[in-house]
């Protein structure tokens, strides 16, 4: 399933209620990955998964080689989400006042998601025996 949009509603931090909805954002890459997508606090969070379930040693090794420095240095807050099945990631960044600049933060941390989750899956073929 190809996705287009997504809508960002800002919730409750302490019940996880919707207060109110912020927008609807275009994303062309990486769509098919976000399991969530709000805001509180002033910041947005996107938690994403690799979209697949997966044996217990791919679980390992995608966490051992999903490389996180490029979305650091995109300005982006990413922490591992080890409580689900497969394996997931929650990005944050400032909550922003222009709609162009959420916008581009959007589509930059949808093409990052896409990029390398799709990198890491290529790398972990063949790595079975060393992660067993």
């Amino acid at each position: 399933m190809e996705f287009s949009s997504l809508v960002l509603m800002e919730v409750d931090p302490i019940d996880k209620k919707f207060i109110k909805e912020i927008g609807s954002f275009s994303l062309s890459h990486g769509g098919e990955y976000v399991k969530k997508f709000y805001c509180h606090s002033g910041d947005v969070f996107i938690i994403f998964d690799i979209n697949k379930d997966v044996e217990d040693w791919e679980y390992s090794a995608i966490f051992d080689l999903f490389e996180k420095e490029d979305f650091i240095n995109k300005g982006f807050k990413i922490e591992d989400v080890d409580s689900e099945f497969n394996p997931a990631w929650i990005i944050s960044f400032p909550l922003m006042e222009e709609r162009e600049d959420l916008q581009a933060s959007i589509e930059a941390a949808g093409e990052l998601i896409e990029r390398e989750i799709h990198k890491v899956l290529e790398v972990i073929k063949g790595k079975k025996e060393e992660y067993q």
